[in-house]
């Protein structure tokens, strides 16, 4: 192998880009390169290695013989060249900079606003980035710098840390609870339609726990994305579970009191071991704690047995 080619990371990234895209049109618009740039780079690479890299086939390019045999070495390139960036960036001292936090859509949709507006202001020097997604984000490759997830993170070299937990409620829209009644119990509450998780079996899993004997066909609706679930749930679809917080503050839904405990749901920060203690980061990781304790300090329910919070009643 030529050894200036070794220096070379953008023929690389560029080998990895069409690899994983499939086409060099595409991996040019994931790196933000013009396609004959692209193409350039593949064929500079194959001229070096003497090999055909890629093979034509009428939906773009596909890895060849010698194409597959590299990259797995290709692969450990750019995880070096990430963790090289990533420690560039962790040496940083400045108060400074941009900040990427990734997290669920629901939780960036109804949860983490607030909380990054105070950020904002307590910190105006420091860019905020949300990356909405219900996919793990690599924080290796810089995906994000900090991740809020709602499970404790297994990836290797990261720190995390449990942050608070958040209480969950069983929740109906007024509309719902009018057109078929209120379940005052567990017992009715398989009476009604529920509205539950596709492919995702967290909800499933939970009411498991609680010993209920549930599967898929429990609901009558089913939606993974967690922020239309809850639009579901406010348009009468059926009853749902959401955080209660968020819940509460929604006129258009009743809180249900069943007489049963629903395990709350666990929040974890994390971030890469080399950016953890760049002051940015530490400084948008205590204010995003400090937030997310403070929303998971819901106040109690004002329910009583068996009763319904009809929002338009007066206090007192």
């Amino acid at each position: 192998m030529n050894d200036a080619l070794l220096t070379d990371w953008s023929l690389i990234q560029s080998f990895l880009a069409v690899a994983d895209c499939g086409s060099l049109s595409a991996a040019a618009r994931q790196l933000d390169r013009s396609q004959p740039t692209l193409g350039r780079h593949i064929q500079s690479l194959e001229a070096s290695l003497n090999q055909q890299l890629f093979e034509r086939h009428p939906r773009g390019l596909r890895l060849s013989q010698a194409g597959t045999a590299l990259l797995p070495m290709a692969r450990e390139m750019q995880a070096q060249m990430y963790r090289l960036s990533l420690q560039a960036a962790g040496q940083s001292e400045e108060l400074a900079g941009t900040v990427r936090i990734t997290a669920s859509v629901f939780a960036s949709h109804y949860l983490l606003p607030p909380i990054l507006a105070d950020i904002r202001q307590a910190e105006p020097g420091i860019e905020l980035e949300l990356v909405p997604t219900d996919e793990s984000e690599n924080l290796l490759y810089r995906a994000a710098d900090i991740a809020l997830r709602m499970y404790r993170p297994s990836q290797l070299d990261v720190i995390t840390q449990h942050i608070a937990d958040l209480p969950l409620g069983i929740f109906a829209a007024h509309t719902y609870l009018a057109r078929r009644g209120t379940p005052r119990s567990a017992a009715e509450l398989w009476q009604h339609d529920l509205v539950g998780y596709d492919n995702n079996a967290l909800i499933l899993n939970a009411m498991r726990a609680m010993g209920w004997q549930v599967d898929r066909s429990t609901f009558a609706m089913r939606c993974d994305n967690q922020a239309t679930y809850w639009q579901l749930v406010r348009a009468g679809c059926g009853i749902g579970f959401c955080q209660s917080d968020v819940a509460r503050a929604d006129t258009t839904v009743a809180e249900l009191d069943l007489g049963v405990e629903i395990p709350p749901l666990p929040v974890w920060l994390t971030t890469h071991s080399a950016m953890r203690e760049t002051p940015r980061i530490r400084r948008v990781w205590s204010l995003l704690a400090k937030g997310l304790k403070m929303a998971s300090k819901s106040p109690p329910s004002p329910l009583k047995s068996g009763a319904v919070v009809d929002p338009e009643a007066p206090e007192g």
